[in-house]
């Protein structure tokens, strides 16, 4: 599709391509900025790029999703807010010469599958995306941390999104048939093997994440209160990750009623991810799955993070055959739910959800079938 699309935008073949995958977190929501435990899967739906390097200091970036084209220098990065989708590359390329890389201009032209405001981290397929280009393209050696470091730098100081690594590494560091179990605060990781006989289906709600980014601030700051207050009862903690739901039940008397239950949402899931990680390993997925419905509740009734759309998304998958476990995943307050459905059974259940969903909300829900998939970084 890609060498397509260059070839029709710019006149000739590009010299080099990439692929970015979306990602979609399984468990361990909400944890990632408390220096906790996520377990995310790359999908097989991705950003594709395609680039040719030119003899000047220009880039001319085309997005095919958007019909929309941007240029400027490599010698005067800033934020365009007329075409905003193209700060995510050019966060990436402004901190890839303050770290003393050698660009020039180039023509590039990227799209793909991956949706938009959908929480299946689109943003992250493009950042990561332009590591990995620029490195083919300039012949730039990184480590996989580095990549992902430089992708959510972009993200945090250029397009100045708050928002955890998950994302920048599931999309550098899938792994096809496999889920990344991360730890955010060591950034240690391992791939856990992920079952064949299983669909990772994602039910989009479409309502679009309107109170996301300020929900998530004041969940954010909750959280580091919640720690704050731990910490006057004699508990010598940084993060929520530091304690468990004992240590949280002896020091509740120190929170008020809504940090407690940010503060138990949050300890609870790194449990739960811990022993979603085993029952992998372990091939039991009905008891995965038993965990992601818990998890659901949890960002339904503690992290105060669901709404009636995602809601009733899961309420309709848990009723369908071959189903698993089903949550709401992302930031919340709209975009997507996951589902772990049985193979064999994917395909009607994204029938009867979809209509169930239609009959209940008014709404459509476009529901993506999809299996965990290599990063960016794959074979490289």
């Amino acid at each position: 599709m890609i060498n397509e699309a260059f070839e029709k935008i710019y006149g000739s073949g590009p010299d080099v391509t990439v692929r970015a995958p979306g990602r979609v977190n399984l468990i361990g929501e909400h944890t990632d900025y408390n220096d906790g435990f996520v377990l995310p899967a790359a999908i097989d739906r991705a950003i594709e790029f395609g680039a040719r390097r030119r003899d000047d200091r220009v880039v001319r970036a085309y997005s095919i999703d958007f019909r929309d084209q941007a240029v400027f220098s490599m010698d005067a990065i800033e934020k365009d807010s007329e075409h905003p989708w193209s700060n995510y590359l050019r966060g990436v390329f402004k901190f890839l010469q303050d770290d003393g890389h050698s660009l020039t201009g180039f023509d590039v032209a990227f799209g793909g599958n991956v949706p938009r405001e959908a929480g299946l981290s689109s943003s992250a397929a493009v950042e990561v995306g332009a590591v990995a280009l620029s490195m083919k393209l300039f012949n730039i050696e990184l480590g996989p941390l580095e990549v992902v470091r430089l992708a959510r730098r972009a993200e945090n100081d250029f397009v100045n999104v708050p928002c955890g690594i998950m994302d920048q590494f599931a999309c550098a560091l899938g792994k096809r048939d496999h889920a990344l179990f991360l730890d955010c605060r060591d950034l240690s990781y391992r791939h856990i093997p992920l079952s064949g006989r299983v669909k990772i289906v994602v039910c989009y709600s479409g309502v679009r994440r309107a109170l996301a980014a300020s929900e998530y601030e004041i969940r954010l700051k909750q959280c580091r209160q919640a720690v704050a207050q731990l910490g006057t009862t004699g508990l010598a903690v940084k993060s929520l990750r530091e304690i468990d739901l004992t240590d949280l039940e002896v020091a509740s008397h120190s929170l008020s009623e809504i940090l407690l239950k940010r503060a138990r949402h949050v300890v609870s899931e790194n449990d739960r991810v811990l022993k979603a990680v085993k029952h992998l390993e372990n091939s039991d997925l009905e008891s995965f799955g038993k965990l992601m419905v818990a998890s659901h509740e949890s960002l339904r009734d503690d992290y105060e993070v669901s709404c009636k759309e995602l809601d009733v998304l899961v309420e309709l998958a848990l009723k369908q055959r071959g189903v698993l476990g089903a949550r709401m995943t992302g930031a919340g307050f709209g975009g997507c739910t996951v589902n772990l459905v049985r193979t064999g059974a994917a395909e009607s259940f994204a029938e009867a959800v979809q209509e169930g969903y239609s009959k209940a909300t008014g709404l459509n829900a476009e529901v993506y079938v999809c299996e965990a998939s290599d990063g960016a970084l794959a074979g490289a």
